[in-house]
C-alpha cells in the first residue's frame, strides 16, 4: 500500500473499498504528483489540493505527499530569506527542511502543482523525478509579472521541466521572456460537480455570499441591507491568509454548499486590493469559477481583462457593483422583482461551468502538450459534466 511521502512501486489505492470492504489496486501509476497538503494548511491553498485530487480521480497517479522535518518552519524560513541574496543560485536546488522521499519506478509525467514561487523549492525533496519521469511539468498558480525579475536568483529552475503553465495570462509572456523558454496559460477552475447545484437543486436560503477580500463599501451596503431589511448575508471574519482547516476537503465541501444555497454570490478580481503584488495586473479570481458553478448570481466587478472575456463571455456573467456599495439596494431590489431572470442567469452560470471550469478540462489541456492520451476516467468525468448541463436546461 503506498503511504503518504513514499512512492509505490505496484500502483496506486484507490479510495473506494471494492465488495470485500478492501482496498482495491487500479492500474501501474503514470503519474507522479507531488503535494504539500501535509505541512502547507492555508485556506487558499484548497483549492489547488482540491485540482489535485480531480487529477487524481481521472488518472493514474501516485500522489507523494512530503512530510517536515523537525525543524522546518525554521528552515523554510532561513532559506527563503537567503534566496533573496543568493548570487550563486544554488540555494534553489536545496530542499528547504522536508523529509526526502526517493522515487522507485518510472513515470510518464511528472506534474508539481504550485500555489506561489515558494512552493517550486518543496520539489527538491523528491530525489530522482528527473530520472524516473519521461515528460515533467510544473504548474505555478500565482507569478504576477512584475514581480518576475525579482526572482533572477532561481528563474533558472524553471529549466528544469519541459513544460511550465501559469494561472495568470497576462504572466506567460514575462516569464517567456525571462527564461527563454515557451509557456502556457492553464486558468483556473473548480471541481464543478461538487459546486454544481445539480442534480438535485437545493433551496437558496443565502441572499448573498462574500468570501475572501472585498470592498468594505460593499460590504457596509450589505451589512446595512441585513439590518434593515433582514437580507441573509454571510461573510468572512477572518483573514483568508492566516486561516488554517483542518482538512482541505471538508473544507471545499462547505464553500460549496454555502454556495449552491445563495442566490448572489460577491466577486472581484484577484489579489483585490493588494496593489503592491498586482501593480495594475488584472487577472481572474478564484471566485469566479465557485460563484458560477454554483449557480448564484454573481455580483460586484468583472475584471478588465482579455482572460475573463474569453473564459466568462456570456450575458450577465456578472451584475456590477459600485465599490462604495451605492447601488447594492438597487440590486438586491431588481433581484427581488424580476426573479425569473435571476434564475436564468443562476442557470446559466452552472451551465457554462460545467461545459468550461472543471478540473478536468484543464487536466486534458495539460496531457495535450505534454504528449499523453486522455484515460478513460478522464472521459467518464466529462460525460458525467454533460449529463449535468442538460439538468440545467431541463430546469425552470
Amino acid at each position: 500500500m503506498t503511504t503518504p511521502g513514499q512512492a509505490s512501486v505496484l500502483g496506486t489505492i484507490t479510495s473506494d473499498p471494492g465488495e470485500s470492504g478492501v482496498l482495491m489496486t487500479t492500474r501501474k501509476p503514470r503519474i507522479c504528483m507531488p503535494s504539500w497538503r501535509n505541512f502547507r494548511k492555508f485556506a487558499y491553498q484548497c483549492g489547488l489540493y482540491e485540482a489535485q485530487d480531480v487529477f487524481r480521480d481521472v488518472d493514474d497517479v501516485d500522489l507523494i505527499c512530503p512530510k517536515p522535518r523537525k525543524g522546518f518552519h525554521f528552515t523554510e524560513s532561513f532559506q527563503k530569506w537567503l534566496m533573496w541574496r543568493d548570487v550563486s543560485r544554488r540555494l534553489a536546488n536545496m530542499n528547504p527542511g522536508l523529509q526526502p522521499v526517493h522515487l522507485e519506478r518510472d513515470y510518464d509525467l511528472f506534474i508539481a502543482v504550485c500555489q506561489s514561487w515558494w512552493d517550486i523549492f518543496f520539489i527538491n525533496a523528491i530525489k530522482g523525478w528527473r530520472e524516473h519521469c519521461k515528460v515533467s511539468v510544473c504548474l505555478i498558480d500565482e507569478l504576477w509579472a512584475t514581480s518576475i525579475p525579482q526572482y533572477k536568483y532561481w528563474l533558472h529552475v524553471f529549466k528544469k521541466f519541459d513544460h511550465v503553465f501559469l494561472g495568470f495570462q497576462e504572466s506567460v509572456p514575462a516569464l517567456e521572456q525571462a527564461i527563454g523558454r515557451r509557456c502556457h496559460w492553464l486558468p483556473g477552475a473548480v471541481d464543478a460537480i461538487r459546486f454544481s447545484p445539480y442534480p438535485t437543486p437545493p433551496a437558496r436560503v443565502v441572499d448573498v455570499y462574500s468570501m475572501g477580500r472585498r470592498w468594505e463599501g460593499i460590504h457596509r451596503s450589505m451589512l446595512e441591507a441585513a439590518t434593515q431589511n433582514g437580507i441573509f448575508y454571510i461573510y468572512d471574519t477572518f483573514s483568508g491568509s492566516t486561516a488554517r482547516p483542518s482538512d482541505h476537503q471538508q473544507h471545499r465541501d462547505l464553500i460549496a454548499n454555502i454556495a449552491k444555497r445563495s442566490r448572489m454570490f460577491v466577486v472581484g478580481p484577484a489579489k483585490l486590493g493588494v496593489d503592491a503584488d498586482t501593480r495594475g495586473q488584472v487577472e481572474i479570481g478564484y471566485r469566479f469559477f465557485e460563484g458560477a458553478a454554483s449557480g448564484a448570481v454573481m455580483i460586484g466587478q468583472a475584471p478588465q481583462c482579455s482572460s475573463f472575456r474569453k473564459l466568462f463571455g456570456w450575458p450577465d456573467a456578472v451584475l456590477h457593483l459600485q465599490t462604495d456599495g451605492s447601488n447594492v439596494a438597487e440590486v438586491l431590489s431588481s433581484f427581488r422583482n424580476e426573479p425569473e431572470r435571476f434564475s436564468e442567469i443562476g442557470r446559466r452560470n452552472a451551465r457554462e461551468s460545467l461545459l468550461r471550469h472543471d478540473w478536468a478540462y484543464r487536466w486534458r489541456q495539460i496531457l495535450e502538450i505534454a504528449g499523453l492520451k486522455p484515460t478513460p476516467a478522464l472521459e467518464k468525468r466529462e460525460r458525467k459534466l454533460k449529463e449535468l448541463v442538460e439538468l440545467t436546461c431541463c430546469e425552470g
